[in-house]
């Protein structure tokens, strides 16, 4: 199978060039950005790519990439970091900026002209970034050099605090940011080194270009095909459950939400549902009506043991007193996985059963757990940081079958396993629950308030419609309800009393790396906050959240 090869430097969005070019139908394989290169990696593929990393390439530590990569004749594409990597190993000079640039800068490319000499390759590389060509073209034919425009402007995402001072032999910039650094590079020999450099994030969604520009290199300088589906990679799934698990019994803790509810269809599509146990823990800090939600889904999946276990009692208890965030993601962990280990003693289920998890790349990424090991921490999950998380992993007894996948990509593979839309469309919930959508100490009485507050919020997101007719709930990626730990004073039947601060978040995303603010017409978010307001006592002022993803991430916590 022909591949496009990623070099993983750590960067938060590493996953998301392969999901980018997944998504026009050519495989990825994302290896940490220091592996050795053998043969058996080079099987198949067409091209390289160096993502992004939060290093300096001038640090004794900074990783580098095995030294075959500049003699193995492939395409490479540089991005950010990949793009300083290369050109600090083939003697250009990088060096720290007087100021970081991060955030949506201009970006001035001068294309070529027919008289340069460039090859067909750069003729192709050049037309990702040309306005005039969609990106239906550029999949499907080779735009020349005469269909090109002169120069094109666009808006490129930056994240970086280090600059190229001199190119490395060879390289000729064809791109300039606003601020006066080069963005865009190629090498001049392109018969011999067809190597591409960008100082931008073309994988993030602020990128504009950013699509085409991944598919003028992945179709037009690597000649793939769009030949792989996600048809082929539940397949794939199938064969590596069945060999990894054998007729060993497997757990899975499912929480009712997208993540849980498509690993669960999955292992009941590959192995015996003999052998499939899930869990259902109520913890307190599900969402409204929750079990019985999850218990109805698990039903019409043909589950044949479904356990659902009270805790509650357990969970708000060992959450008494506790304000910080990450020791909230780290008792709940914890518990979780002590309760489950209680409960498979119970049920009288072996030692050596497997346990298995929804986890997502996004969670992998977000705690430090990428492919390799140079992401930053940005925040602990219950189901990956966690100290008995990290025992059970390295026992080989968990199996996380979603962990290459972004959420829409999991929520195509729940459609291909045939679950309801009304799940598959489901909004993503935190593995902590409303644990970390209560700030501050968590109590039974402020998950009662949060949860009747959230649920009307989402009610009434289903009965209204966007001027496209569709439901708003649709059309947002993420929506919730945050309870803040403070009092404002407010009037109630002429009376003066002070109820808590709510505020409520929504936002539009693809992946859920980088994400939005939904812009909800005034006139519906006036209307559900008089009603929140009216409905839920405790509620005395209810404010909206309209920061984006990244600086703010989409949860509070």
């Amino acid at each position: 199978m022909e591949k496009i090869l990623i070099l993983d430097f750590g960067s938060q969005t590493t996953q998301l060039i392969g999901r980018r070019i997944r998504d026009m139908g050519v495989y990825t394989e994302i290896i940490p950005g220091d592996t050795l290169l053998t043969d058996t990696l080079f099987a198949g593929v067409r091209g390289i790519i160096l993502s992004g990393s939060p290093e300096s390439v001038y640090i004794p530590e900074a990783t580098v990439p095995d030294p075959q990569i500049y003699t193995c004749g492939l395409p490479l594409l540089g991005i950010c970091y990949g793009l300083q990597r290369m050109t600090a190993d083939l003697g250009g000079l990088v060096e720290a900026l007087p100021q970081r640039e991060y955030g949506g800068v201009e970006v001035q490319v001068r294309l070529p002209g027919v008289g340069e000499g460039l090859t067909d390759q750069a003729w192709r590389f050049f037309a990702g970034f040309d306005h005039a060509i969609p990106l239906s073209r550029l999949m499907a034919e080779s735009p020349g050099p005469s269909s090109l425009s002169t120069t094109v402007t666009f808006t490129a995402w930056m994240s970086h605090g280090d600059t190229l001072t001199r190119l490395a032999p060879g390289f000729r910039e064809y791109g300039r940011s606003s601020t006066g650094f080069p963005a865009v590079v190629i090498h001049q020999d392109q018969e011999t080194r067809p190597w591409f450099g960008l100082q931008f994030h073309p994988e993030v969604s602020h990128s504009e270009r950013g699509q085409e520009i991944l598919a003028a290199f992945v179709f037009g300088v690597c000649a793939c095909a769009a030949s792989w589906t996600m048809e082929q990679y539940l397949e794939q799934l199938n064969r590596t459950l069945v060999e990894q698990v054998g007729t060993s019994p497997v757990l899975l803790l499912i929480s009712g939400g997208v993540d849980s509810t498509v690993a669960g269809a999955l292992l009941l599509k590959s192995l015996n549902p003999e052998q499939v146990h899930l869990m259902y823990m109520d913890t307190g800090l599900m969402r409204k009506d929750e079990t019985k939600t999850v218990q109805t889904a698990l039903e019409r999946l043909g589950a044949r043991h479904v356990h659902i276990v009270r805790c509650e009692t357990a969970f708000l208890s060992a959450l008494k007193g506790v304000e910080d965030p990450e020791s909230k993601r780290n008792i709940i962990g914890d518990l979780f996985i002590t309760l489950q280990e209680q409960e498979v003693a119970r049920l009288g289920l072996p030692d050596s059963c497997f346990l298995v998890q929804g986890t997502l790349y996004t969670d992998l990424i977000e705690s430090g757990k990428g492919v390799g090991n140079k992401a930053h921490l940005i925040k602990s999950h219950h189901n990956v940081g966690s100290p008995l998380v990290k025992a059970k992993r390295k026992a080989g007894l968990i199996i996380e079958p979603l962990d290459k996948l972004y959420k829409d990509e999991v929520r195509r593979l729940g459609r291909l396993l045939a679950l309801e839309e009304e799940l598959v469309r489901r909004h993503p919930f935190p593995g902590p629950g409303l644990a970390v959508r209560i700030l501050g100490e968590v109590t039974q009485e402020k998950c009662d308030i949060l949860r009747e507050a959230d649920a009307l919020y989402i009610a009434e997101l289903k009965k209204r419609r966007s001027p496209t007719g569709e439901r708003l709930y649709d059309e947002i990626w993420q929506a919730f309800a945050v309870l803040l730990p403070v009092r404002s004073v407010g009037v109630a039947g002429d009376v003066r009393k002070y109820g808590w601060v709510l505020s409520l978040r929504a936002v539009v995303s693809t992946d859920g790396m980088t994400a939005d603010v939904y812009p909800f017409p005034i006139k519906d978010l006036l209307e559900i906050s008089t009603l929140i307001t009216n409905t839920v006592k405790d509620i005395g002022r209810v404010t909206y959240d309209i920061s984006s993803k990244p600086p703010a991430t989409i949860e509070w916590e």
